[in-house]
């Protein structure tokens, strides 16, 4: 596949670090007008004056009670400027980069959306707010099965979970429009590529999985891959095959 010359955006690689329209969900947001008020900081300080555009992710992110994405020991941090742990040696994204990915993908309201990595459910829940079809999947069962429920009790009913190795992708319901990898890894899984629909962007930290990764993006265009390099930031890694590199 011919690789295009990559575009670089020069993004401060502190600024990256990540180590992944419904009834109900803002009622279950407003525990406290503290949450309220630090969700709306973290709007504005993180998201806005850091240059994202679109309204969507914005109003997306304004919207989702993040903390209750986290542990309880958590929650007072939860729309700190930092990723969080969530249990099994795993985390949620900072805010920004959330955010800065989901932009990327430029998302379109009629698109179908695969997610590698569920973690806590939180990228997912921003993706359901902006497109009709998420479908997610989580190697960690444990994960997989606490996220579905928190998904399901918010009415984020456009979103299916699946426990199973994101590197194989979700061939029963490909092809995508877009696809976010939420873990780092240091090739793109072929399987993801042929799931992705002709015109269709992939997201993904790429590069080596025990230090730091560049976020890439990939659109498919005419069968081949067009790369842009968007900064440095550092997930943790991608496990099952992609881990194992058999």
């Amino acid at each position: 596949m011919k690789r295009l010359k990559p575009i670089l955006l020069l993004i401060p690689v502190i600024a990256l670090f990540g180590f992944s329209r419904h009834p109900g969900t803002e009622s279950t947001a407003s525990s406290g007008d503290g949450m309220v008020m630090m969700r709306e900081k973290m709007v504005k300080e993180q998201i806005i004056e850091r240059g994202i555009k679109d309204r969507r992710v914005i109003d997306a992110m304004s919207k989702i009670p993040r903390h209750l994405f986290v542990g309880e020991s958590m929650r007072g941090k939860a729309y700190n400027d930092h990723p969080l742990p969530i249990g099994e040696g795993q985390t949620v994204s900072q805010p920004y980069v959330v955010a800065l990915m989901t932009e990327a993908l430029k998302l379109k309201r009629s698109d179908r959306v695969l997610e590698i990595g569920t973690g806590s459910g939180y990228q997912a829940a921003v993706l359901a707010e902006i497109v009709g079809e998420v479908y997610s999947i989580e190697i960690r069962e444990k994960l997989k099965t606490t996220a579905a429920l928190l998904l399901e009790q918010l009415h984020y009913n456009n979103v299916k979970t699946k426990y199973g190795d994101g590197y194989y992708g979700w061939q029963e319901y490909a092809p995508f429009d877009a696809i976010i990898i939420t873990a780092s890894a240091n090739h793109i899984p072929p399987p993801l590529i042929k799931q992705l629909k002709e015109g269709g962007r992939l997201i993904i930290p790429l590069g080596s999985t025990l230090y730091y990764q560049t976020l890439t993006l990939i659109t498919k265009k005419n069968g081949e891959l067009e790369v842009e390099q968007m900064g440095g930031v550092a997930f943790v890694p991608m496990t099952g095959k992609t881990e194992k590199g058999d």
